[in-house]
């Protein structure tokens, strides 16, 4: 992966997006069906793309506006949708869009009051509390938003009444929908002009924010955190959850500090990432280097993405912590100070998740469920309690309330956020001196994902190899123990494959946009383990693509 000279450095004049001509190219650029990067696809967080290169427009917005509203009523979900957006510069459009087909539509849509951005965690969790105790008139929930995505992107997500991200069979029946409507240059979609649907009597306001903040108390100790008078920084990246934190702390009484209120869709404050580009990932070192210069002033700091489903917590020990060892960390933490928690009770990770969550998990006695990439598989799970935390690599996560009971069934930044805090107030000591005590324990890991190339005919293949493909039997001089190519919890595709030994592990699967593949691998033997394991896995995969494309039958 080579690193950018930029990289973690503010961002220059001529990286900022042209925001007037993005707005621009989303009203006047058609997307053409014939183009597979034009057409609507639902990945892992719904719709993304750029109205620059025709693959998120207008028409796309309400071509899958109006195939929700169809989902709607083959579902037979007739509650109120909450409808959310973040700070990119296309949310805003978008959103007008979706609110013209949704009215005509006669949906009732509950907006944010005075125009209030909405981090997606809280459209969960209106969606779970308005739902709980009901059976029918179930609400539903879109949020316009392409997460930590560079300036120049626009997103577009689904989620129905369990509160989380939209399930396969969902989001290949709202593809499906959405892209019959393109092809028919919108025949069939229904629409009203803006200000009438503003108007509408099914468009409602409600107030997303102190709805969160005041039910914060059932899933963090804030009583803890407000008698420890923990000193707490929060960046929130010019992102949707800006205003959230002030409140947080006036209603709490916490001692908390916004060190940047700025919204800007063009995001000049950042400096860039590993590549170059700005992007608002709060899990990079490169993006995140304003707040990591500031950690010595607070206890404990934190940031939060455009939309506030992930988070990065920077402590005075070690800094920005890598995602899978705060996840660690607060496994090891939350498994001892949730008593209402029953024994039976799991700790869920992706496939793709460090191994020292499997070893903490262990020793806490409990059940490890594993799963595919993809917040919408732990969905069940916490809907009905039987998972406590569940956690991505990409620093995503959830967990229970006090109680056990569901708090949000899609990504939630902000109580991660806040739980470091809660971890100092109650266990004295910062995450980051925590997880030098599990490596004491549990042995020291290096992790690290690569990406190499492969055309769409590889990425096919990959994604559906078998374990009698892999021809080898060992991996950075270990034997091979297991290769999975489905998740141990739930028995999903994980689309590609992932092969372990005793002291390392690689996954590759094909990225859904670009035509590569990803490579992550996790060393506890050291860096020098982890790229013999690198380099193995790429000729391993590679080996095992070559072999699959020569015994396919020659086309005729």
């Amino acid at each position: 992966m080579k690193i950018s000279p930029f990289a973690g450095k503010p961002a220059q004049p001529a990286m900022l997006a042209n925001v007037p001509r993005l707005v621009t190219a989303y009203y006047a650029q058609i997307p053409d069906c014939s183009v597979p990067a034009q057409r609507v696809a639902f990945g892992t967080s719904g719709h993304r793309g750029s109205a620059l290169e025709g693959s998120f427009n207008e028409w796309h917005v309400l071509a899958i506006t109006q195939a929700i509203c169809q989902y709607r009523k083959q579902q037979d979900i007739d509650g109120p949708l909450y409808l959310g957006i973040d700070t990119h510069a296309l949310s805003e459009p978008a959103y007008a869009s979706a609110l013209e087909v949704l009215a005509a539509n006669g949906v009732d849509v509950m907006l944010a009051n005075n125009g209030e951005y909405t981090p997606t965690p809280a459209i969960s969790h209106a969606i779970l509390t308005y739902n709980r105790g009901r059976t029918k008139g179930l609400s539903d929930g879109v949020v316009i938003t392409p997460s930590h995505n560079p300036p120049e992107s626009g997103g577009f997500k689904y989620n129905p009444p369990h509160g989380g991200p939209a399930g396969i069979e969902a989001t290949a029946s709202i593809e499906a929908m959405s892209n019959a409507f393109l092809e028919k240059n919108l025949s069939g979609v229904r629409r009203m002009r803006f200000e009438n649907a503003l108007r509408a009597s099914t468009t409602h306001q409600h107030d997303f924010l102190n709805t969160y903040v005041g039910d914060l108390r059932s899933v963090i100790d804030m009583d803890a955190i407000r008698g420890a008078n923990i000193r707490m920084g929060v960046d929130p990246l010019g992102g949707a959850g800006v205003h959230y934190w002030d409140a947080i702390a006036e209603h709490y009484g916490l001692n908390l500090v916004v060190v940047n209120k700025a919204v800007d869709p063009a995001f000049r404050f950042m400096t860039v990432d590993w590549d170059g580009r700005i992007r608002m990932d709060p899990s990079s070192s490169y993006a995140m280097q304003g707040l990591i210069e500031l950690k010595n002033r607070f206890d404990i700091a934190f940031a939060c993405d455009t939309d506030h489903d992930r988070h990065g917590i920077v402590t005075r020990s070690a800094g920005l912590l890598p995602a899978d060892h705060y996840l660690s960390v607060a496994a090891h933490y939350l498994f001892q100070h949730r008593p209402k928690w029953t024994e039976k009770v799991a700790v869920g990770k992706t496939v793709v998740s460090s191994r020292m969550i499997d070893r903490v998990t262990a020793r806490l006695g409990r059940k490890l469920y594993e799963v595919p990439v993809g917040f919408k598989w732990f969905v069940n799970g916490l809907c009905d309690g039987s998972l406590g935390l569940c956690g991505e690599e990409s620093a995503g996560a959830s967990f229970l309330r006090l109680d056990g009971t569901a708090w949000t069934t899609d990504k939630d930044g902000i109580a991660p956020a806040l739980l470091s805090a809660e971890i100092i107030a109650r266990a004295g000591r910062d995450p980051g001196e925590i997880y030098q005590e599990l490596e004491g324990e549990f042995g020291g890991s290096v992790f690290e994902r690569v990406d190499a190339r492969a055309t769409p005919e590889q990425k096919a293949i990959l994604a559906k190899l078998s374990p009698q493909q892999i021809e080898s039997s060992k991996l950075g001089g270990e034997k091979i123990q297991t290769i999975l190519t489905h998740a141990p919890g739930n028995g999903a595709s994980i689309g590609g494959i992932k092969v372990i030994t005793e002291n390392g592990w690689f996954a590759a699967r094909p990225s859904g946009t670009e035509d590569i593949y990803k490579i992550y691998a996790e060393s506890f033997l050291g860096s020098d383990h982890l790229h013999r394991i690198l380099e193995e896995a790429q000729t391993i995969v590679g080996d095992a693509l070559t072999a699959a494309q020569d015994s396919e039958p020659a086309q005729v």
